[in-house]
């Protein structure tokens, strides 16, 4: 299998017959064995039943219906689960994304090496007020943020060596953020290509202004992942025993004071070193255990599943 094409859709009715007959004739042109997966992330309108109607007459074409909306991220993950390919292909259904790219895309990662290939769509026929300009934003404090050197995280056509997706866990909504996993993770030649974008042609976009909230929101979480995602207690445990060193500090000071240097004084508790002792000491046995916590979380969560299939064809 040369390529499979991961496609997540949320009511995409008008758009998928269009979509599938572009791919095929691509496919066809350039002679790959391939794989189309569609996933309905739980559509109401009838995407689910003009797919199984391509399902019925055309091999090449998969699919998973979930039985909710359970965002792009799952969608994503249950794709690339399924995902057979040598080369994977992530595109939306909307029509936005071009699939002449995905031969280059293809090349890119079968004869230039890269493990991962982002799109740039560097010419956005967007709102420029709600999507443009936030996007920009976005992408620079990811690029400072997370030190992958990429001007559009958000684009949905990218192109993954298969060891990238097999070897990766996309969860949340953290779709935006697989370059920087893939990084964590050890792929480290990640390229990025121009890609043609394209106004949407039927129905509205499905994701609104607050996406960006969200995915400053997700920033902060995939830094810290990245960094501690698989050993949180070298974050919290270090702090911990530095705070639970200052507090004993402080507390050996007052001891020594109230026996040796000033037995008549104040009592231990009226000075305000035996507060600060007391936070420090508590403050770390607390991050000691948050972080011993995260650790066993970390081990039980491990391959676990965040979305239900309701049909798979």
């Amino acid at each position: 299998m040369d390529i499979s094409i991961v496609i997540p859709l949320l009511n995409e009715e008008e758009s998928i017959p269009e979509l599938y007959a572009w791919i095929t004739q691509v496919m066809q042109q350039n002679k790959y064995a391939y794989e189309i997966i569609f996933i309905d992330d739980g559509s109401t309108d009838d995407s689910w039943k003009i797919i199984k109607e391509i399902t019925q007459k055309d091999s090449h074409v998969k699919a998973i219906r979930f039985l909710n909306n359970y965002g792009k991220s799952q969608a994503l993950h249950a794709g690339f689960k399924l995902a057979k390919g040598n080369v994977i292909i992530t595109m939306d259904a909307d029509l936005q994304d071009n699939p002449e790219e995905i031969p280059e895309l293809y090349n890119m990662i079968t004869k230039e090496g890269y493990d991962l290939v982002s799109g740039w769509k560097k010419k956005r026929y967007d709102a420029k007020l709600t999507k443009n300009i936030p996007s920009k934003l976005f992408n620079w404090a990811a690029r400072k943020t997370s030190g992958v050197k990429l001007n559009d995280f958000n684009c949905g056509l990218k192109a993954y060596h298969k060891d990238v997706v097999k070897n990766i866990q996309v969860t949340g909504e953290m779709h935006r953020y697989i370059p920087v996993l893939a990084k964590s993770a050890g792929f480290t030649k990640i390229g990025e290509k121009i890609v043609q974008h394209q106004a949407r042609k039927y129905g509205q976009t499905k994701f609104g202004i607050e996406r960006f909230m969200r995915g400053f929101l997700d920033l902060i979480t995939i830094s810290f992942l990245s960094k501690f995602g698989k050993r949180p207690m070298h974050l919290f445990g270090t702090w911990g025993i530095i705070m639970f060193f200052i507090g004993f500090l402080f507390a050996a000071y007052l001891g020594i004071d109230k026996l040796y240097l000033n037995p008549t004084g104040r009592l231990i508790t009226q000075r305000p070193q035996f507060f600060i002792a007391l936070t420090a000491m508590v403050l770390g046995t607390q991050l000691f255990v948050a972080g011993f916590l995260g650790e066993l979380l970390l081990r039980n969560n491990q391959g676990q599943q965040h979305y239900t299939i309701k049909d798979k064809i």
